[in-house]
């Protein structure tokens, strides 16, 4: 019998990697995990936690400038753009430490450098070719900037955390995600913002409502939306960046980000070396169990076929370790699996927006007949505040067993609000259980438990 040098390389020091090799280490498996650059991956380092600290930052602005209808007199607010980013990185440095130690204390043997793929069962690190009975893949995402003249002037979200200086005239390609999020928090925190979105709307797989109804409050809170826009050209003129647009029009931005998309990491692995099938987008094709069509091969998080949330990596990840190293306490439990139907998402933009199960488009071509309860209000905090921000709320109902397999929501908490209302729906609620749940009051929560009437 072959022996290796480890029973499983973990490729990449995301959060789905390390909770792979830390877990399968705690199990008694010798593990070894290579990153090139700092743990926690692109959620830890350059976006999610990142993300949402300088999105409480911009709500600082929003909060400073409604103070005074609750009586508060703060004065004229300013904003060190400097402190933020010191205190940002130090608090991610926290985080890289954490990850480190929860490394060390399974024994996972960390190697910090680029690593390939020699064959099915052999990575070169540094030079030093290590065995592995099983690897896994989980080196993420990354950024994606179509061709066009002058696309080297354009960053992208990993160098939006560290701008020199702050740009006071920002421009955002793109309309999912990651553009609508910089987009508010940039123009929140006092950057003069333009988006130009290609489509005819933001956020394309997101309900249809939501969606435009977020545009709406984007665009009253200050961000210049244009739709049916794209770059013909970036050139560097005396006064920044001049950007020409497909239909003649022209910008001017000291800062040109890039949000339109986001690919597989693959490039440079050396998966050519072991076969390993990729899709037509050259993201790594796997099974129900994450293996690739390599049978010693698996793949989780963003570099595979599946969904690119991080929550979702550290479940793929568990279903990995299950499968190769079974705890013998769980033996008579069914084993783990992923089912993406109801995953909730967020989206930290101001508003928020908060989303979990099918979009009404979607909801309707599955279940056939469905009924859809909406509400929009002004929440009760912006009854005082002076801000014209309103809240809204959609329920999606099938109606053949009263199930709710869609819920929406964009306004302040969003996410908080429908991380609970998911469990629900995962355990099956019906609109009846909607309605004969106490509401919580005054919150905007509430409203999801007292919609009566269904839209027309």
């Amino acid at each position: 019998m072959r022996t290796f040098d480890f029973d499983l390389f973990v490729i990449g020091g995301g959060s789905g990697g390390v909770r792979a090799a830390r877990m399968s280490a705690a199990r008694g498996a010798r593990v070894a995990l290579a990153e090139v650059a700092e743990l926690g991956g692109t959620c830890v380092n350059v976006g999610c936690i990142p993300k949402k600290l300088y999105s409480y930052a911009a709500g600082y602005a929003e909060a400073f400038h409604e103070a005074p209808g609750y009586g508060w007199n703060v004065g004229q607010p300013s904003f060190d753009w400097q402190v933020l980013k010191k205190h940002r990185a130090a608090e991610i440095q926290r985080l890289n430490n954490t990850y480190r130690a929860l490394l060390d204390g399974p024994g996972v043997t960390m190697l910090q450098d680029w690593a390939t793929l020699v064959d099915a069962h052999t990575v070169e690190v540094d030079g030093k070719r290590h065995t592995a009975k099983n690897i896994i893949i989980a080196t993420g995402g990354m950024p994606f900037v179509p061709q066009f003249v002058g696309r080297e002037h354009v960053v992208v979200s990993d160098a939006m955390f560290d701008l020199e200086p702050f740009p006071k005239r920002l421009v955002v390609i793109g309309g999912g995600y990651i553009a609508c999020e910089f987009a508010s928090i940039f123009n929140g925190l006092g950057a003069q913002v333009t988006l130009l979105q290609r489509r005819t709307h933001i956020l394309s797989e997101f309900d249809e409502d939501a969606r435009a109804f977020l545009a709406a409050e984007m665009k009253k809170a200050g961000v210049d939306i244009r739709f049916n826009a794209q770059i013909s050209s970036i050139t560097r003129g005396a006064d920044g960046l001049d950007l020409m647009l497909d239909r003649g029009a022209q910008l001017q931005a000291d800062v040109v980000l890039g949000a339109t998309g986001r690919v597989a990491n693959t490039l440079g692995l050396g998966l050519e070396n072991t076969g390993v099938a990729l899709d037509d987008k050259g993201a790594i094709v796997v099974d129900a169990q994450y293996r690739s069509s390599v049978p010693s091969i698996f793949a989780l998080g963003d570099v595979s076929t599946r969904l690119q949330l991080t929550p979702v990596a550290l479940a793929e990840a568990m279903v990995v370790v299950d499968e190769l190293f079974p705890d013998p306490k769980q033996a008579r439990k069914p084993r783990r699996k992923v089912d993406y139907e109801f995953t909730p998402t967020a989206v930290f933009t101001h508003p928020n927006v908060g989303t979990c199960g099918y979009t009404e488009a979607r909801a309707r071509q599955k279940f056939g007949e469905v009924a859809i309860f909406n509400s929009e209000f002004k929440a009760l905090r912006h009854t005082l505040s002076g801000s014209s921000e309103r809240t809204f709320m959609k329920l999606i109902v099938e109606k053949k067993t009263d199930r709710v397999v869609g819920i929406h929501m964009v306004g302040a908490d969003a996410g908080e609000i429908v991380q609970g209302f998911a469990v629900a729906m995962r355990a099956g609620a019906t609109k009846a259980c909607f309605d004969s749940t106490i509401g919580i009051h005054p919150t905007a929560a509430e409203e999801f438990v007292t919609m009566r009437e269904p839209s027309p």
